[in-house]
């Protein structure tokens, strides 16, 4: 029997590599995009084009029923991997901005994931992957509540994981470093005048998606999946140095 894995944020990036990949393999991709136009191109490209916007929890509920009516009410997988950014100093972010922040990157996911586990729970097999990021581990200056969305996310599916743990369903997270996509065109600035930007050394360690891709390849065909997947020589770094130094030197650090 094909096995359906559903992909979140597949308009481009890691989303459409990772769909195109998983499709290849064999499953059956159900791709969800925010936008009406996107949904099509998926269509167009032999996935399943499913319309989803995790800002609304209509829309959320709308797409999971459209996903358990698709599958016959049998899941194998779920990517969230959809989401975005906004950079800036604490000062200048609103709660506002905060709010949409967690609904993308964080409350949209558990929704999602929530409403869609009894499709997956009974057949005693699934995977849920997140896509987490270094920020989940770290946080620096102009990007905490990215970092925020991230480090909960990462608690969130630690709890998930151990939760999940008779069900046969495993979890896993994927944090990936710089990786070349349109994430940082995306990106929401709280200030125009004075953009949060990557340092330019990052750019010898960017990656393209087919980095990350080969990690989700993992996840959802190994017979281990790793709880976790660093991406980038900067993720294996911070994971390590995280560890090993105090805090207050890992400020000046990261302070730059």
């Amino acid at each position: 029997m094909q096995k359906s894995v559903l992909i979140t944020g597949c308009s481009s990036g890691i989303g459409l590599e990772s769909a195109l990949e998983l499709q290849r393999l064999g499953f059956q991709v159900l791709a969800a995009c925010r936008k009406p136009d996107d949904v099509a191109l998926m269509t167009s490209r032999g996935l399943t084009g499913i319309l989803l916007d995790l800002d609304k929890p209509q829309s959320v509920d709308r797409a999971a029923d459209e996903i358990i009516a698709l599958t016959g009410n049998r899941l194998y997988g779920i990517f969230n991997n959809a989401g975005y950014g906004v950079y800036g100093e604490l000062t200048t972010v609103s709660r506002e901005q905060l709010e949409q922040q967690f609904s993308s990157n964080f409350f949209g996911a558990h929704q999602l994931t929530m409403r869609l586990l009894p499709a997956m729970i009974p057949h005693g097999e699934g995977r849920i992957v997140m896509t987490s990021s270094v920020m989940g581990l770290i946080s620096t200056p102009g990007r905490g509540a990215y970092a925020a969305s991230k480090y909960a996310l990462e608690a969130w599916s630690d709890a998930l994981r151990m939760e999940l743990r008779h069900t046969g369903i495993r979890v896993s997270l994927i944090e990936p470093g710089p990786i070349r996509t349109r994430f940082t065109d995306n990106v929401n600035q709280t200030r125009r005048d004075k953009p949060v930007e990557n340092p330019g050394i990052a750019a010898r360690f960017t990656l393209g998606p087919e980095a990350v891709v080969e990690k989700v390849r993992h996840a959802f065909t190994s017979a281990h999946p790793k709880m976790r997947y660093p991406v980038t020589l900067v993720t294996h770094a911070v994971s390590v140095l995280k560890r090993l130094l105090p805090g207050r030197l890992m400020d000046k650090i990261l302070q730059g």
